[in-house]
């Protein structure tokens, strides 16, 4: 055996196991459950021949005794016929040529032994309209659940229910009654509806949950969303009769609705979780899981027309589920118990959902829950913690190898930033080499030149022609020199971020610049801000900045013109705005300026390409962006906005 079959193989006695002890775990839970929360298990009194004797110490605590058994029950075939509740399901009895429906009445005599006692007695789900009478007085009438309070006293009192049934599979009175005291019965009520209401929230929740999943969660998850809708929308028939809702006479239709998509969401994901379609195998499972619905869900409406419809939906719907876990157990054992963790508990979750569903059909007439559920209620809750525990686990694990892919990325962003980091101080490098190593044969061939121009001898038209070239050549290769330098200086700017007044700034850009534009015949104008602001800037960077800017103005403006240097504070930001009134900017070049190495077409022969570019990098390198707007002959604005820094000064605490 290789190494790989022999995981396979322990991987599959896991899963036998695993499923081995949840169907015990689960059998167990049934077992305590058929005698600890069971309405046929109670202990007695007991009802006989019409009569149900009880004492005051019946009543005593928190107990409460179940009118199951001693009924006499009258209607259109029978008189004072003896039946305990349960029996029936409807007035067929059986027969499937008479109707099940008409006007049944239920007679029990209560002999009472003790002090007189007030006490309650709560009739669940009668599916019809009733009339509840306790010796010849009409106590409640209604549909649905119905309750009464009443003193029982000492000696004989006739209790009677009158149902009228006119549609439905259930008609008379079909679950037993509980007599107690009112605090009793209220304490049953209680327990159920909160674990109703847990029953109903908690797969609702989940579902919900899981809409955020459907792209990323596969099909499972899919499934198991729609298995948490049908089934919260089957347990809330509990408070559709609790609440007496107007749709409660119609609800059963409901109930089959969810019932069935319940098994077919079984049947769906254990072929999933087993790891695979199974070809024909699914499909037809498909079709008796879509077909059988089909037939049931006709029955039902046909059930007021034709006597017989009741019993053949009952047979159909043992039917559906024997062939529901019929197909979830042949998918368990195909193929899930070798698969991952979660596709065989999935499997092993389904599997007692569809032997919750053989079993109530084998326990029904012997098993109804006092405080709690049916078992395949039970199995569907099951199914939801499975759902909600997987869930879980696959979150835990996907944040897990988030974190552990978010440290690998960090690592390799690390790394590859100080590769990055080395490179780039190369290159710095090897610029500032190649500007240095370039001046001395630049200037040497520009002092040749003028070396042949000045001696003139041999200088034809040819040769100066050639020289011209000559020169434009060497002035290029000069700017481009000049541009590298500039480069380097800006390389060479080091050191923290510092706070920087912006009245501060302005003057100091005016004390450095006056002179030089009163040389050029130009007005400098500097316009202080009304409220003074700070930025977090180096110092350096910003004069090179507005070095760069000023004396662009300075070669566009001519004498007598302007340059404006003004400052706009907001809220988060200063937008400082210099502008002047030079020649200006045409529209085809203003969305190039800020690209590197790019001249105008005045500037060819001065220009660099780089100051420009060199302003937008420093702008963008303190957190702030620039933008430009000309006009030919009217003159240029830049405008440079900067996030505004605020100090976060926090109160002292003794004030």
């Amino acid at each position: 055996m290789t190494e790989k079959e022999g995981s396979g193989s322990v991987k599959r006695t896991k899963g036998v196991w695993s499923l081995l002890a949840l169907c015990a775990a689960l059998c167990g839970l049934f077992v305590l459950l058929f005698f600890a929360d069971n309405k046929y298990e109670t202990p007695p009194p007991y009802g006989r021949g019409g009569v149900f004797a009880l004492k005051e110490a019946d009543l005593a605590g928190s107990r409460a005794v179940f009118l199951i058994d001693g009924w006499l029950l009258r209607d259109d075939r029978a008189e004072d016929l003896p039946t305990w509740i349960g029996e029936f399901s409807n007035l067929q009895r059986g027969n499937a040529l008479i109707s099940p429906h008409g006007t049944a009445f239920y007679t029990l005599k209560l002999r009472y032994t003790g002090a007189p006692i007030t006490v309650a007695a709560a009739f669940p789900e009668l599916f019809s309209d009733y009339t509840v009478s306790l010796d010849g007085t009409v106590l409640a009438r209604g549909q649905g659940n119905g309750e009464i309070v009443f003193s029982l006293s000492q000696g004989e009192h006739v209790l009677t229910v009158e149902t009228v049934s006119r549609f439905g599979y259930y008609s008379g009175m079909y679950y037993p009654p509980a007599l107690g005291t009112p605090d009793t019965l209220s304490s049953i009520r209680n327990a159920r509806s909160l674990a109703y209401a847990l029953a109903f929230l908690v797969p609702l929740a989940l579902a919900l949950f899981t809409l955020l999943l459907w792209r990323s969660g596969g099909a499972m998850s899919r499934w198991f969303a729609l298995l948490c809708c049908f089934y919260a929308l089957y347990v809330s028939w509990y408070f559709v009769q609790l609440f007496h809702l107007p749709v409660a006479p119609y609800w059963f239709l409901a109930e089959n609705l969810a019932l069935y998509g319940l098994c077919f969401c079984v049947v769906r994901l254990t072929a999933l979780a087993s790891g695979g379609e199974h070809g024909g195998a699914i499909r037809c499972a498909g079709a008796v899981m879509l077909a059988l619905p089909a037939i049931l869900l006709a029955l039902c409406l046909l059930i007021p027309i034709l006597p017989w419809a009741v019993i053949a939906h009952g047979l159909f719907t043992n039917f559906y589920y024997v062939v529901t876990f019929a197909y979830a157990l042949y998918f368990t054992v195909r193929g899930s118990l070798g698969q991952s963790w979660e596709r065989r508990w999935t499997a092993a979750g389904c599997a007692v959902f569809g032997a919750g569903l053989v079993c109530n059909l084998f326990f029904s007439n012997r098993f109804e829950p006092i405080r709690f559920f049916w078992q395949f209620e039970w199995c569907g809750l099951l199914l939801a913690a499975l759902f909600g525990g997987m869930m879980a686990a696959r979150n835990r694990r996907i944040l897990l190898e988030n974190a552990a892919l978010t440290q690998r990325l960090e690592q390799l962003v690390e790394e590859r930033t100080a590769a990055l980091g080395r490179v780039l101080e190369e290159r710095k490098a090897f610029f500032s080499d190649m500007a240095h190593d370039l001046k001395a044969p630049v200037f040497a061939t520009q002092s040749f030149i003028a070396a042949i121009r000045e001696g003139g001898i041999g200088v034809d038209s040819e040769l100066s022609r050639y020289l011209a070239l000559a020169e434009d050549k060497q002035r290029e290769m000069a700017r481009r020199l000049q541009g590298l330098s500039a480069l380097n200086a800006l390389d060479q700017i080091r050191g923290s971020l510092e706070k920087v007044s912006i009245r501060a700034l302005f003057q100091d850009i005016y004390a450095t610049h006056r002179g030089e534009a009163e040389v050029a015949g130009v007005h400098l104008v500097v316009e202080e801000p009304a409220e003074d602001g700070c930025i977090l800037a180096q110092t350096e960077k910003l004069e090179l900045l507005f070095e760069n800017l000023i004396y662009n103005a300075l070669r566009a403006t001519p004498a007598q013109g302007h340059i404006t240097l003004s400052a706009a504070l907001g809220e988060d930001t200063v937008t400082i705005t210099v502008s002047d009134t030079g020649c200006g900017i045409s529209p085809e070049e203003l969305p190039f300026i800020f690209r590197r190495f790019y001249v105008g077409a005045r500037n060819k022969k001065i220009g660099t390409g780089l100051g420009l570019y060199i302003v937008n990098t420093i702008a963008e390198e303190l957190g702030g962006r620039i933008s430009a707007t000309s006009k030919p002959g009217a003159g240029t604005a830049f405008r440079l906005e900067f996030p505004l820094f605020k100090e976060h000064k926090e109160a002292d605490s003794g004030q």
